[in-house]
């Protein structure tokens, strides 16, 4: 998807067509390779994708468009801003297409910018510490880009992640537009991440998704860094999911007398949920 910089996207392509063993010269070759490399994952018991965005994109496009498009970028020539999110606006479809085939769930990590500091990432590289949270009016695209999976009966399990907190609310009324009873919880609001994985941002987003979805079908704490020593936070989630609950029980918010119910979500919203919804 990363089509700003043709010298860079060459690259990717080109290491693509070596690693799944298809020459690729056109917009369906890469296609081809990608879908290649997908069903390797799915072999390997993979479940989930993951696909960190600055934001969503559901511009209108046709085919003959991407194709076009794919040509002039591998050709060497940049892009306009225009072709550049109607590029992006058809892979995410194409991604949500082959997830929704394999039954996998598709998570979408959105909000953050990058590589902001232009002197450190000349000397160190990218993603080394100089990113924070941005700020972007997305909910109409990602409402537009569910909406077009949706109507086309190819909308697989999802889970939204903002990194702005100003849009927890936004993510926990929009899960609402698009359940369908299929599974329970189809649509989820993920854990706070990155910024917001911490006691604080864990709070308020199990807050809004008690107060405006079902806390209850909640899967939880994921763990999407490749550190061993990130694995902690999901002891450090559920310590902060029993404390928010067992105040509300404190407080006489949950009645004393249900405990067997509540038990029962806790341990769920650990363990139960996850496993049940992703079939492992």
């Amino acid at each position: 998807m990363a089509v700003e910089v043709p010298a860079d996207f060459r690259s990717y392509v080109e290491k693509l067509a070596e690693v799944s063993g298809v020459t690729i010269s056109n917009f369906d070759d890469m296609i081809a390779a990608l879908r290649k490399r997908h069903d390797f994952f799915a072999e390997q018991g993979c479940r989930l994708s993951d696909h960190g965005i600055e934001e969503f994109y559901a511009e209108d496009y046709t085919d003959a468009e991407i194709k076009a498009i794919f040509n002039k970028v591998y050709g060497g020539t940049e892009l306009t801003k225009e072709e550049i999110l109607k590029f992006k606006s058809a892979m995410l479809v194409i991604f949500g297409e082959m997830d929704w085939e394999k039954g996998w769930t598709q998570q979408f990590h959105y909000g953050a910018i990058r590589n902001n500091n232009t002197k450190m990432f000349k000397l160190l590289g990218a993603d080394t510490g100089f990113d924070s949270i941005g700020e972007f009016t997305t909910a109409k695209a990602m409402a537009k880009f569910l909406d077009r999976l949706n109507t086309n009966g190819k909308l697989t399990k999802t889970i939204l992640y903002n990194l702005n907190p100003c849009a927890n609310e936004v993510i926990a009324t929009m899960l609402g537009n698009f359940q369908d009873g299929s599974i329970p919880g189809k649509i989820q609001f993920g854990s706070g991440w990155w910024f917001l994985d911490q006691k604080d941002g864990m709070e308020k987003q199990m807050n809004a998704l008690s107060v405006l979805g079902l806390l209850s079908r909640f899967v939880g704490m994921l763990t999407d860094s490749r550190s061993f020593l990130s694995y902690p936070r999901h002891e450090y989630f559920r310590r902060t999911l029993c404390n928010l609950v067992g105040r509300d029980v404190e407080n006489g918010e949950i009645p004393a007398s249900e405990m067997e119910r509540v038990n029962q979500m806790i341990e769920d919203i650990s363990y139960n949920n996850a496993k049940n919804f992703f079939k492992f």
